[in-house]
């Protein structure tokens, strides 16, 4: 699942990503086959943590299991 995190709370996608250019059709991230593709990935500092991404409008999301 994505969310996107902020200084003081986590977010759903589809509060962001409605009016960003490069959400699909449906309003969410680009993702697709385990990756974001409208993001870049972020480095872990350690293997506990999720994968994040930080997006083209600056946004870090997060795939959380």
């Amino acid at each position: 699942m994505l969310v996107i995190l902020t200084d003081e709370q986590i977010l759903s996608p589809k509060q962001v990503c409605q009016t960003c250019l490069l959400a699909d059709q449906s309003g969410q991230p680009r993702w697709r086959q385990g990756q974001l593709r409208c993001a870049q990935e972020i480095h872990k500092l350690t293997e506990n943590q999720p994968d994040q991404y930080e997006c083209l409008m600056g946004f870090r999301i997060a795939n959380i299991e």
